[in-house]
Order: structure tokens, then sequence, then C-alpha cells
């Protein structure tokens, strides 16, 4: 039997919002109708089962996970459950900072088995394309341009780029 061990994954982003900002509202409506943070109209959806909570179940994509934590207008926390090898976390922070409030996604998990290949080659380069969005969203900015590797992974993937996304 081949034994993998398993790599340390920790991925941060953050974006520093306008003064006067609510990022809070932003948390506490993911998933909603009218999503102001997830940017939809470029990535598949994220979804629960039910209203934002602990305990809910959702994902987006095929990457599905539990909220394990959340704490209204400051953070919300997303175990993981799919893909098989990734056991973790990623999560939505609001942070107070001297240019204005900061929401920030930190990803921390161990990667194991495939998912020690998958992860570099094409969870990350998706992972931070969309979470750039997300946080430019967020911030009421342009979303910057996609990299090639993300472009290629994309079509790969039957999605077509959104005529709402700018920046190519």
């Amino acid at each position: 039997m081949l034994y993998m061990e398993a790599t340390v994954i920790a991925n941060v982003h953050e974006r520093t919002l306008h003064r006067g900002a609510d990022p809070g509202a932003l948390l506490d409506r993911l998933a909603t109708r009218n999503d102001p943070l997830w940017p939809v109209a470029a990535w598949p959806p994220i979804w629960f089962d039910r209203p934002l909570g602990v305990g809910a179940r959702g994902g987006h994509g095929p990457v599905h996970y539990d909220v394990d934590a959340y704490l209204p207008g400051r953070w919300v926390r997303f175990r993981f459950t799919a893909p098989r090898g990734f056991d973790g976390y990623h999560e939505y922070r609001v942070l107070d900072g001297d240019g204005g409030p900061i929401l920030r996604n930190t990803l921390l998990m161990h990667a194991a088995g495939a998912a020690r290949v998958t992860w570099p080659l094409v969870y990350r380069p998706l992972h931070d394309a969309l979470i750039e969005d997300s946080l430019a969203r967020a911030a009421e900015e342009d979303p910057p341009p996609w990299s090639r590797r993300v472009r290629f992974l994309r079509a790969l993937a039957g999605r077509r780029r959104s005529a709402t996304h700018v920046g190519q």
C-alpha cells in the first residue's frame, strides 16, 4: 500500500473595504437570493440546505462543507466534507483595520491522497480566483483578471466566462 503524508495548506486573501461599509451584512446574506458577496454570475452558486447557521450543509461546485461556526456579522467557518482528501476549513472573518473594515478569507487544511496533487494543480488556482472575485465584489471593485490557468481549467469544466466579469 502506498502511503502519502498529508500536506498542510494555508491560504489567506483579504481586502480592506471602504469606511462605512458593512461587511457583516455581506456575511449574513451569504447564499441568499440577493447575495452581495458570492460572485454567482461567474462561479457556481454557493448553497445551503437551510439558512446560514451552525449545522447547515452546503457548498459550491464539487466543494462541499458544513457550517462549523457562525458569529453573525463577524465570522463564518465551513468544514470541508468534499472533495475527498480535503481535511480542514475555510472561513470569512470581519476584522477591524485602520483604513476600514477588513474582510479576510482563510483556508487551512491538510490535503491527503489525490488532494495533494489536485489542490495545487486544479483547486488552488480556481479557489484563488473565486475568492479574489468575491472580495472584489465586497469592495465594490472590478474583479482582477483570471490567469491563463484559471481560464483553461474553466474551459475544461465547460464554464464560460460571464459577461459581467471584466478585466480580460
